[in-house]
């Protein structure tokens, strides 16, 4: 028997360990391993581990619909998984073993011990690219190492795919009588694990799901995604994210999808669709980095030399910034957003995180782990990369005294105050003039009900320069 170890690519379609396990007559697999206290050591947002799972439970259906089981495993953390994997292929009488690629350190650890674990009983173990449009390590600098800054990945990554082109594999076809599925939601030991499995409805599952956002977003938005993808009140963005996280799409899917609509794949910035899809290398960058540049995945900076930096760690102000209480609306907002919802604009990302680091001063770290345990597409990756691109320790080719100004984005990107009164109930009331700088009016009106800022932006700015010019010395 063939065995399909299914993680972050939660799909029949373009996965490519399912298709080459379904290859030949022999009986295939499935498995999907639940690990809660590792998900929890990882800090896996709750909402995105009801997604996650909501996903294995559809995919369970429709993997027993074509006559291949999903076998379900708790394995608590991935120290467990070798012993645990070795256990079921006996069991189940496998001699081959099928996944995607993983990227992360402590997932590839986790690999490479189940590949010994495996090997003393004779089972082989066949790796695939699975999360990326081009492997990492494809895309080199001329002396073979991975690139530093984006811009010149980005034009590498293009002619790379123009070389080697790509291939969408298909879903597989039936391989025998319709299995019985049994839900999640009547497995007790699931329930007990991780509590209520009810996705969120504001995200349902589903690949059909996906790719419907997926068209929608192309027929509708993506000529002029570099226009209003900055504009969070606006519905500009493809709002993929979460399944791309959960592999629910493959980036292969949207990149040929984007082909076909357009008639052509994109170049350059003057075409229509090439913001998208530089926003969909940018992902492919973050992946390529993470796996190239292992201490990434450990708490380290990009910059080895940031490390030294005298960040904050002040439990006050960095409870006021999770909870939407700095006094900055457009911050506010985005937090509260985020803390419902389980998602954030990318504008708006990238304005709080310049807030929490440039103008609070507090590690990147805390910031990062705070996404991770709220979002519904946490991604160590891209987490990771953006993190560190607005805290200055990143890969990233811009000065360090790159500082957000958080009354200006706002007075830029949300210029009536559509999202900040969507969100920040206690300004919904105020007029425009006076919603990105609305406490001279609060005053007016008597009111204390939304806070003062918190820090003053201009001394803040000039207290992250010197934190930089610091480290010259």
């Amino acid at each position: 028997m063939k065995l399909v170890w299914l993680r972050n690519d939660l799909r029949l379609a373009d996965n490519p360990a399912l298709r080459h396990a379904c290859v030949g007559d022999e009986p295939v697999a499935a498995l999907f391993i639940i690990s809660p206290t590792q998900w929890r050591q990882h800090k896996m947002a709750p909402i995105r581990q009801r997604f996650m799972l909501a996903q294995v439970d559809e995919l369970g259906r429709e993997l027993a619909a074509l006559g291949i089981p999903l076998q379900l495993l708790r394995v608590e953390t991935f120290a467990e998984v070798p012993a645990a994997l070795a256990d079921l292929c006996r069991e189940l009488g496998v001699t081959q073993l099928y996944a995607n690629q993983a990227i992360e350190i402590d997932e590839l650890r986790r690999d490479h011990t189940v590949t010994a674990a495996l090997a003393e009983q004779a089972v082989s173990c066949h790796w695939f690219n699975g999360c990326c449009v081009l492997p990492p390590g494809r895309v080199l600098t001329g002396s073979g190492e991975m690139f530093k800054v984006f811009t010149p990945f980005s034009r590498a990554w293009l002619k790379a795919l123009d070389e080697d082109g790509f291939v969408i594999h298909r879903a597989p076809t039936p391989r025998g009588e319709p299995l019985p599925w049994q839900p999640l939601a009547e497995r007790a030991w699931v329930d007990e694990a991780l509590g209520e499995l009810t996705a969120d409805p504001r995200w349902p599952v589903g690949e059909a799901e996906a790719l419907r956002r997926l068209n929608i977003f192309l027929e509708r938005a993506v000529v002029d995604y570099g226009e209003q993808r900055d504009f969070p009140a606006i519905a500009g963005t493809s709002v993929l994210s979460p399944y791309l996280a959960a592999g629910i799409i493959s980036p292969r899917q949207c990149v040929a999808a984007l082909q076909q609509r357009l008639g052509y794949r994109p170049q350059s910035k003057d075409q229509p669709g090439f913001v998208w899809l530089n926003e969909l290398i940018w992902r492919e960058f973050y992946r390529h980095l993470l796996l190239l540049i292992p201490t990434l995945s450990m708490n380290r900076p990009f910059k080895p030399e940031t490390a030294a930096l005298p960040w904050s760690w002040d439990p006050d102000a960095f409870a006021a910034w999770c909870e939407g209480r700095t006094g900055y609306p457009i911050v506010d907002a985005a937090m509260r957003c985020l803390n419902t919802t389980g998602w954030m604009h990318n504008r708006l990302r990238m304005i709080v995180a310049s807030f929490l680091t440039k103008d609070l001063h507090i590690h990147w770290r805390l910031g990062e782990d705070y996404f991770m345990s709220r979002l519904i597409d946490g991604d160590l990756a891209a987490n990771n990369g953006g993190w560190q691109w607005a805290a200055g320790t990143g890969a990233d080719a811009a000065p360090y005294f790159r500082v957000f100004n958080p009354t200006t984005q706002g007075q830029r990107f949300d210029p009536q105050g559509e999202f900040i009164r969507t969100w920040v109930t206690e300004l919904a009331d105020i007029p425009a003039a006076y919603v990105h700088q609305p406490h001279d009016w609060l005053r007016l009106k008597r009111r204390q009900d939304y806070p003062a800022p918190m820090v003053d932006h201009a001394i803040a700015r000039v207290r992250a320069i010197e934190m930089f010019r610091s480290l010259e010395k």
